[in-house]
């Protein structure tokens, strides 16, 4: 049954996954690949849509994904799936352990991870850069560079610093979504050369 397959996926992934919604985007992404749910692509362009919309990332994908696979119930499903656990360890820390962070034992676990969770969303931010920018889906592979995508890339990397320079600040992250979104119209409405 689809549903009880989205909610326990998605349960293991809220579950293990620490670092908020960018540690968890690698965790997703190989269970929707496995699951057959979503195509490379069609994942890639959820994490942008989930991205660019308010709340969290994970359960922005999460209902998404769930609704793509099981309608609304399906989308049910799989959100609350990915924040349950996350809502019952933050209900039991809030009403039983004041101080939580104090203890020796929790500040090591902590330091411990927060390493971890910069190597998993280091490595989806490659992964994702190699499908997108350079067309590299496997190991085996051929390169196909998608030019527009790096000259976007390469204009919004640029933009802060220019910002920086002329206006003394940098752009709010919504400025540099919208403006990612107006080129990304722009390039790729236009006819292939």
């Amino acid at each position: 049954m689809i549903y009880l397959k989205l909610f326990l996926t998605f349960l293991e992934v809220g579950a293990v996954s620490f670092g908020g919604g960018y540690g968890m985007i690698s965790l997703v992404r190989e269970h929707v690949l496995a699951n057959g749910w979503l195509t490379e692509e069609e994942f890639l362009d959820i994490i942008a849509v989930a991205e660019s919309t308010p709340g969290p990332i994970a359960v922005n994908a999460a209902t998404f994904i769930g609704s793509k696979q099981g309608g609304i119930l399906g989308s049910l499903c799989a959100t609350l799936g990915v924040i349950l656990p996350s809502f019952i360890i933050i209900l039991i820390i809030a009403s039983l352990i004041h101080g939580f962070l104090k203890y020796k034992g929790v500040q090591a676990f902590l330091k411990g991870v927060r390493p971890c969770i910069v190597a998993l969303i280091l490595a989806t931010a490659v992964t994702m850069a190699l499908s997108v920018l350079f067309g590299i889906k496997e190991l085996s592979g051929g390169v196909k560079i998608d030019w527009k995508a790096v000259i976007i890339l390469l204009l919004l990397i640029a933009l802060p610093f220019a910002s920086k320079k002329l206006f003394k600040k940098k752009p709010s992250p919504i400025i540099m979504i919208l403006i990612s979104a107006i080129l990304g119209m722009a390039a790729y409405s236009m006819p292939e050369l």
